[in-house]
């Protein structure tokens, strides 16, 4: 399996990885300079030349991939018989620098409703690198007509559609997703809430709408639900930046994925 191949593998799991590439080489080395392996959590693809250069590459690869958003690094390596190596003597006469580049996980984010402001989210999140989940009970909102705008997205784009049950799909989604909830119908807004609460595997939880329509729903899942204040806590809502007051769906959508971003680079700073 190519390097490649092996990266895409791991993206399509969404499993962290390291890959580790020979940067330079001086005087003589197993590998040359541009030789790279895949370091994942309990698979290894490729080799940088074996011995104590690969053991220590491989062991800071596995320590990186348990660093959340850790950063590139490079590592040097004598090889020759004055160096002991952790993992025994390379004695080919060179010097080795190797670089490590963590491979995160993308973020997930699923919009539930794909309405006006649902589409401008969308186009918004599509250019970020993460994985973008569309859930609406209605075919029409999620043709490829209508979705066209999102044909060239960097964003890995799911659809689904859910004419009964949307909520079921918060049992398909990837751990950690950051779930936004923006429906059409006030009644699958309310379900999806309580649906999402009683998951424990995802990142936040937004909803869209009035400090009247929460007043609502927080009574309705406290006394129906069985939610208690702690767990309602873990929805925000309104969503977005508070000091962003426009109503129009791109500047709701513009305020909300300000918002998301802001929370992965909180993660990223809290995390470390």
């Amino acid at each position: 399996m190519t390097w490649v191949t092996a990266v895409a593998r791991l993206r399509d799991r969404r499993e962290p990885g390291v890959l580790v590439t020979v940067a330079s080489v001086r005087g003589h080395a197993p590998r040359r300079a541009g030789a790279k392996m895949v370091v994942g959590q309990s698979d290894i693809w490729g080799s940088i030349g074996g011995g104590n250069v690969e053991a220590v590459a491989v062991e800071r690869a596995r320590e990186l991939i348990a660093k959340p958003h850790a950063e590139p690094e490079l590592m040097e390596f004598a090889l020759n018989d004055k160096v002991v190596g952790q993992h025994g003597v390379q004695c080919c006469g060179g010097t080795v620098t190797v670089l490590l580049e963590p491979l995160p996980v993308r973020p997930a984010v699923a919009i539930f409703g794909v309405g006006h402001v649902g589409l401008e989210l969308a186009r918004i999140l599509a250019r970020q690198d993460v994985d973008l989940h569309l859930i609406d009970s209605r075919p029409e909102v999620l043709s490829g007509e209508r979705l066209a705008p999102l044909d060239d997205a960097i964003a890995r784009v799911h659809t689904h559609h859910t004419p009964l049950l949307p909520e079921q799909v918060l049992d398909r989604l990837p751990p950690g997703t950051h779930v936004l909830i923006m429906t059409h119908d006030h009644a699958e807004d309310a379900a999806l809430c309580d649906a999402a609460l009683r998951a424990d595997d995802l990142g936040t939880i937004g909803l869209i709408g009035s400090p009247a329509k929460w007043a609502r729903f927080r009574k309705r899942l406290t006394t129906e639900g069985g939610h208690s204040p702690e767990a309602l806590g873990r929805i925000k809502t309104p969503i977005g930046l508070a000091d962003i007051t426009g109503k129009e769906p791109a500047v709701i959508a513009v305020s909300v994925a300000a918002d998301l971003l802001h929370t992965f680079e909180l993660g990223a700073r809290t995390t470390d």
